[in-house]
């Protein structure tokens, strides 16, 4: 069994290569429990533990589908391992959450408390940029600010209008499938249209938008249908682009873009009502 330390070296390789994991960590046991706090184990998203130890199976199962949970939708969980007289006396149900702690029920005959952190470690959001019009350098530019690995598109002469970005790809030649979540935004302003709203339709991805009018999206929905591109691939597509904010600059055009985009990757996660505490 490696130590915490070979543990968290192991986190940051896996992070550097961009896999989805999530962290268990016992936090806190009461009684005897095999494993101890800050004990750790690094669960991969079919549920496998791919190094560390968190206990036997009287806490395995439930931190193992609390991982594949958190690794499905990005959000951590406290996990309370206890005895059923316990849960009795609490008045919970094992698998039922309570103030943000999902109990289990530990059949071993130690009869000890675990409880376990589960923490999701994602890839980073992928922001696709097609085209080197100034609104694309723009979002480029900050989406590395908010965290994004930045891949841009656009032809090879066109290149250099970027500065640093996490890949570049000559072209609009985009992969169909990515492991992480993925944000595209066509932005070649009457260089490449077509080619690249093809390849952004024809790609998985979370968001997918077009910065240009409604004319002109009208008339390339109508070249690409005749061309063969499924119609209902337009549904999804966001065109305008962003956020109806008055902008005007290309900087203020992609800071409505993101605004949209954070919007989207952001529903669901701060309550129904979206409000702060």
């Amino acid at each position: 069994m490696k130590s915490a330390a070979d543990i968290l070296d192991l986190v940051s390789n896996l992070k550097a290569k961009g896999e989805a994991f999530a962290l268990a960590t016992v936090v806190r046991t009461v009684s005897v429990t095999a494993a101890k706090a800050g004990a750790k184990a690094v669960i991969r998203p079919d549920g496998t533990i791919s190094e560390g130890w968190i206990g036997g199976g009287c806490a395995r199962a439930a931190v193992l589908k609390a991982a594949r949970e958190a690794i499905a939708d990005g959000k951590p969980r406290l996990v309370s391992v206890q005895p059923e007289a316990l849960l009795d006396e609490r008045g919970v149900k094992s698998g039922e959450e309570k103030d943000g702690v999902r109990f289990a029920r530990n059949m071993c005959p130690s009869q000890g408390t675990m409880d376990v952190f589960v923490e999701p470690v994602l890839p980073k959001p992928q922001l696709i940029v097609a085209g080197s019009s100034p609104v694309g350098v723009a979002l480029a530019d900050l989406g590395r600010w908010l965290g994004f690995a930045v891949v841009v598109c656009a032809p090879a002469a066109e290149q250099s209008a970027f500065a640093e970005v996490d890949q570049r790809i000559e072209g609009y030649a985009l992969e169909a499938k990515s492991e992480g979540r993925r944000f595209i935004v066509v932005s070649t302003q009457g260089r490449g249209d077509e080619a690249a709203l093809r390849a952004a339709l024809s790609a998985e991805s979370d968001y997918v938008a077009f910065v240009g009018s409604r004319r002109k999206v009208a008339a390339l929905r109508a070249k690409l249908v005749s061309d063969g591109v499924a119609p209902e691939r337009f549904d999804a597509l966001r065109a305008p682009a962003g956020l109806d904010l008055g902008a005007i600059t290309p900087e203020e055009i992609a800071l409505t873009i993101f605004a949209e985009i954070v919007e989207v990757r952001r529903r669901g996660q701060r309550g129904a009502a979206g409000e702060p505490d």
